[in-house]
């Protein structure tokens, strides 16, 4: 399996480190945390470090660590814009519960 992002999600990374003027990517994780038990973190990638699992797509790179695959494996990275806000949505086929504000999940 892998880690993929849509186009939307792509473009926005794309113009986020074109701003940023470095990076080649995004760096996804999972840490136990919230009211579901484990939380989505993303941070920018200037490089992939040892450690990295490396999926490409859309020409960028989404880096995820060995313990948080598990979690992660299948999942589709979209960026999206409802009402006034807008952000990254994880499509996540392990997710079996989500907490009301969508900021973590149990599997």
């Amino acid at each position: 399996m892998s880690i993929t992002m849509t186009e939307a999600a792509a473009r926005h990374v794309q113009k986020s480190l074109s701003k940023r003027g470095k990076g080649v990517g995004l760096r996804l994780a999972v840490k136990t945390s919230g009211c579901s038990g484990l939380a989505y973190a993303i941070e920018f990638a200037d490089e992939a470090l040892p450690e990295d699992l490396s999926f490409e797509s859309h020409g960028l790179q989404l880096l995820v660590n060995a313990n948080s695959l598990p979690f992660l494996e299948g999942t589709e990275l979209d960026f999206v814009r409802e009402g006034l806000n807008e952000g990254f949505k994880f499509n996540n086929p392990n997710a079996k519960a989500e907490c009301g504000c969508g900021e973590s999940f149990a599997v």
